[in-house]
């Protein structure tokens, strides 16, 4: 079996320029958690998840402590809403991951659950050449359980 078998097609994608604002909302329309970032091109330049929306703990250089951050800011303890309304008007190039953990169509679903395994990525776009062509969570992976096995509940 190969990714094309279970990914989701057609991706949806971001532009770099798209607001963090217009990110959500799709995001949300469509009950997905990452979103691809394209260039004027269309080929893949980063990835926004939806954990880039909560706060990440970020070390202090030369230092053992950690506090929180949100979009590339530190974490004030009260305030927590206007970091986010100034958030809005952020690109996703600001704070998409330009690391991108990807599959092919043609990969088997050995090498997706490795590459899912080695980066501890729960989605990973799936690309023909450098342009998207859908994307495969974990949550893909159930469809394998439930197209082979007959269904366990009864209707009511």
């Amino acid at each position: 079996m190969t990714v094309r078998e279970i990914m989701k097609a057609p991706v949806i994608t971001i532009r770099e320029d798209c607001t963090l604002e217009e990110a959500a909302k799709l995001m949300l329309e469509h009950n997905i958690g990452s979103l691809p970032v394209v260039n004027r091109s269309g080929e893949i330049c980063g990835i926004v998840t939806e954990s880039d929306f909560v706060t990440q703990e970020k070390g202090i250089p030369f230092s053992f402590y950690r506090f929180p951050q949100i979009f590339g800011q530190w974490m004030p303890k009260e305030g927590v809403e206007k970091v986010y309304a100034a958030a809005r008007s952020m690109t996703a190039a600001e704070i998409m991951s330009r690391k991108v953990v990807s599959v092919r169509e043609d990969d088997t679903l050995e090498a997706l659950l490795e590459k899912m395994l080695q980066s501890g990525y729960h989605r990973l776009p799936v690309l023909r050449g450098k342009t998207p062509v859908g994307i495969v969570a974990r949550h893909d992976l159930l469809h394998l359980m439930c197209s082979r096995l007959p269904a366990c509940r009864e209707s009511v």
